[in-house]
């Protein structure tokens, strides 16, 4: 018998993935609970034959009277994430922790036997320079001045607590082809961190892998990541997608970058989801390779033609470098150590 999977978050980054798995393997039936609208359907489009479509607005605890079938598996992927989060606190709230207890209640009431899979962020360890080896058993930090991982911190106690059977996967830095803007955010991180990343692809595997793998994974949480031959610096891994990119050098003024109350770092544990779900497929060199065959030749080249201005225009972004000129005291003391 098919075993019914719910999913949402599956027009995201790591959520069409792992719909497209989940298609291909043929043997689920699959209802995709997602926000009506044009965009969304865009994305759909190509499985609509395959699937149940749910129009929900995770903010609207009505609209999950809409959920009336029992499921197997439950794959919970949507979040509001950076930048949005930051720029939209209230919102975070509602679909991050709010949108995931409404889920939860429903579920309890119409699914109490579901298997509810979870991802969570390595921005939940926060600041990790000092000691950027990280294990789930670590403890965790409140986070004032990041909403997103507050957002997560609140939310995995209300799954933990919950009736049903879980899992949550920490995601680390998920890099695919082409698929991270270079927004302001990119100077909220200071250049020494290390990373350890995972492509769309593998994280999604992670998830749909583990729909057979319920007895190993059950209320246990995982960090996810690619793995040592994913691991880097923030510097490093800037500089190879500014080269990539026909940018060339990553040269900024001083005080561009943050120096600390970011997040990331490398995962010691993050064997143990690999050696239950196998999910691990590629490395740093792939990412790699794949975005260097999907940046068209004439982008590269005519932005290292405008590559002064481009970079002047991103700069101009950056939170930590307005601090520092405008001598905002209270700014500098979250990004930059001494001031």
């Amino acid at each position: 018998m098919k075993k019914s999977i719910l999913i949402t978050g599956a027009t995201g980054t790591v959520g069409k993935e792992a719909l497209k798995q989940l298609c291909e393997n043929g043997n689920y039936h699959i209802s995709v609970l997602c926000r009506k609208s044009s965009k969304n359907i865009k994305v759909l489009r190509p499985y609509l034959n395959h699937i149940k479509l749910i129009s929900i607005d995770l903010t609207r605890a009505q609209d999950f009277e809409k959920l009336d079938e029992t499921y197997d598996v439950v794959i919970h992927l949507a979040a509001v994430i950076p930048p949005l989060a930051d720029e939209e606190p209230e919102l975070t709230h509602k679909v991050n922790f709010l949108g995931t207890k409404y889920l939860l209640n429903r579920l309890e009431k119409i699914s109490p036997n579901c298997f509810f899979m979870y991802s969570s962020s390595i921005a939940v360890y926060g600041d990790r320079l000092s000691s950027p080896n990280i294990s789930v058993t670590d403890e965790l930090p409140e986070h004032e001045e990041d909403v997103y991982a507050q957002s997560k911190l609140d939310t995995e106690p209300i799954i933990m607590a919950s009736k049903l059977d879980w899992t949550i996967f920490r995601l680390t830095a998920i890099m695919g082809v082409k698929n991270h803007k270079m927004t302001g955010l990119m100077f909220h991180m200071p250049l020494s961190t290390p990373m350890e990343i995972c492509m769309p692809e593998d994280t999604a595997r992670a998830f749909t892998n583990g729909i057979e793998k319920r007895e190993q994974l059950k209320n246990k949480i995982f960090n996810l990541a690619g793995g040592p031959s994913c691991r880097t610096s923030y510097e490093e891994f800037l500089g190879i997608n500014f080269r990539m990119n026909g940018l060339g050098k990553v040269d900024f003024p001083p005080k561009t970058f943050a120096e600390k109350n970011f997040h990331c770092g490398n995962y010691i544990d993050g064997d143990d989801l690999e050696n239950i779900t196998h999910f691990r497929k590629h490395s740093l060199e792939d990412y790699i390779r794949l975005n260097e065959e999907a940046i068209p030749g004439i982008q590269k080249f005519f932005a290292s033609l405008l590559k002064k201005p481009i970079k002047y225009f991103m700069r101009r972004q950056s939170l930590p470098l307005k601090a520092f000129k405008t001598q905002d005291k209270e700014l500098m003391e979250r990004f930059f150590n001494e001031i």
